[in-house]
């Protein structure tokens, strides 16, 4: 047993003297991007403000490494908050993420394990009749008899040539990529989140207006039909007044469908099943735009954003996959040394002259194996030129999504401010020309258009407003988001 405990020994102070280097590419960092801006012409600095409308707070660009801790708290809406929270409590696509997670980890563990040695026991007792023909087989010379054998194995795989280092460098990066991906799921569900409940409370405060539109219809057209009694109007008025309640009701039909599927996407998102319905409507003069918008540098984006870490991490993997399908063609070295003891009597079972014990030390080289680990090695090193390529790809990509968002809020603050503009015009438009319907100057065919007017004024006003704080969620969101 002592000397196989000392071979064992020598064996593992072998392999790890040569545990050195292992085939295969070692994996470098991407470089980061060489650019330092996200568009070819500067960006604006600060964005102004459209006073008296939701989302026309003032912001401005500040440089950061990212997203700051909890940014949608910043909304200022403990509805929103609160919405965020369920989500991320019960969401089955996060859950499902965290599942993945639980098991690249588990998977990293049990790969670790196999540069170990192992050790088994094992225990056998037996009852056994030799035939008189045969010389007995105990030292007692009893034809029957009973036989309990106690064994400890150990087995080892020197790792020459690093194939079981590459295995558990891929599942540890494996590992590092469920990880990252949990987080991109984490932070695109925030994102998703909060853009759903923005987008819900727009089309709740559309549909509201539609109502209110077809209403003041429906009033002007029962008051041209008694303007027609007094001979005031004609019917060609009042006909044109009842296509215009028609088509005020027909407005608000599509935009209720579309409250109502964006409930329930919202709903979705929380992890609710569609009987439980979503939480009300947000009120879009309650929230608040963060003043201060962070922007990172290309450098420290890819160091920050989940999809591109675990795009790194993909890349990482690969590189070591091609190590291990190299290592898989060269020769394989083990050791393994197997010891206990075998008595008549259980009691005797380690008594001296009992014992017994094998030492072997073996070594395996792949002659022919119809090609496959060489097309294996192909695999992986065409695995690993597609990884770089993905990486590549989640790099412009989430320059290019930071872009968008940088241009969308000065777009659309533009699109706001000149909405705003457009609606209190129209609504004035709208105020003169029913006067001067009442004092007979202007028949209704006007007042018909300024209520046309301004029906889409206050329905593009809402919509440049849900825009303002659905712009601000996208720009966390293509920083990478922040727990």
């Amino acid at each position: 047993m002592n000397r196989m405990i000392r071979v064992v020994a020598i064996g593992l102070l072998a392999s790890t003297a040569l545990s050195g280097c292992a085939v295969g590419p070692n994996f470098e960092r991407p470089a980061p991007p060489t650019t330092t801006a996200y568009a070819p012409t500067p960006a604006p600095t600060e964005i102004p403000a459209t006073p008296g409308v939701a989302g026309g707070q003032a912001q401005r660009f500040v440089a950061a490494q990212g997203a700051p801790d909890k940014w949608w708290t910043q909304f200022g809406s403990p509805q929103l908050n609160a919405m965020v929270d369920e989500a991320l409590a019960a969401n089955p696509d996060l859950k499902s993420a965290d599942a993945a997670l639980r098991q690249a980890d588990a998977l990293m563990k049990a790969q670790a394990g196999a540069e170990l040695p192992t050790a088994n026991f094992g225990y056998t007792a037996e009852r056994d009749k030799t035939s008189n023909s045969l010389s007995p087989v105990p030292a007692d010379n009893a034809y029957s008899y009973s036989l309990h054998t106690a064994q400890i194995t150990v087995g080892y795989t020197v790792d020459v040539f690093g194939g079981l280092r590459r295995a558990t460098e891929q599942a540890a990066a494996q590992a590092d990529q469920a990880r990252w991906q949990y987080e991109a799921a984490r932070a695109t569900l925030i994102a998703n989140v909060v853009a759903a409940a923005v987008q819900s409370a727009a089309l709740g405060r559309q549909v509201e207006a539609a109502r209110q539109t077809a209403a003041a219809a429906r009033q002007e057209l029962t008051l041209m039909q008694r303007q027609v009694q007094l001979g005031e109007v004609g019917q060609a008025d009042v006909a044109a007044q009842q296509a215009q309640v028609a088509q005020a009701d027909q407005a608000l039909s599509p935009l209720a469908k579309s409250l109502g599927q964006q409930q329930s996407a919202l709903a979705v998102l929380l992890g609710r099943e569609a009987g439980q319905g979503a939480p009300p409507p947000l009120d879009l003069d309650a929230l608040v735009l963060p003043p201060d918008l962070p922007v990172s540098a290309p450098a420290d984006l890819v160091r920050r954003r989940p999809d591109i870490v675990a795009a790194e991490a993909n890349l990482h993997a690969a590189s070591a996959g091609v190590g291990v399908a190299v290592a898989a063609r060269l020769p394989n070295f083990t050791l393994s040394a197997a010891g206990g003891g075998a008595s008549n009597d259980l009691r005797n079972i380690l008594n001296s002259g009992n014992d017994f014990w094998t030492l072997s030390a073996g070594v395996a080289q792949p002659i022919f194996e119809g090609g496959q680990l060489l097309q294996k090695q192909k695999a992986a090193e065409a695995a690993l030129d597609q990884a770089k390529a993905q990486y590549r790809s989640s790099v412009l990509n989430a320059l290019k999504n930071v872009a968008d968002s940088l241009d969308a809020l000065t777009r659309d603050a533009e699109t706001l401010k000149a909405a705003s503009v457009a609606e209190a015009a129209s609504r004035r438009s709208l105020t003169f020309a029913q006067k001067s319907r009442d004092l007979g100057e202007t028949g209704a065919l006007q007042v018909l258009t300024a209520e046309q007017t301004y029906a889409q004024a206050r329905a593009t006003l809402v919509a440049a407003s849900a825009a303002r704080f659905a712009d601000t969620a996208a720009l966390y969101q293509s920083l990478g988001g922040a727990a």
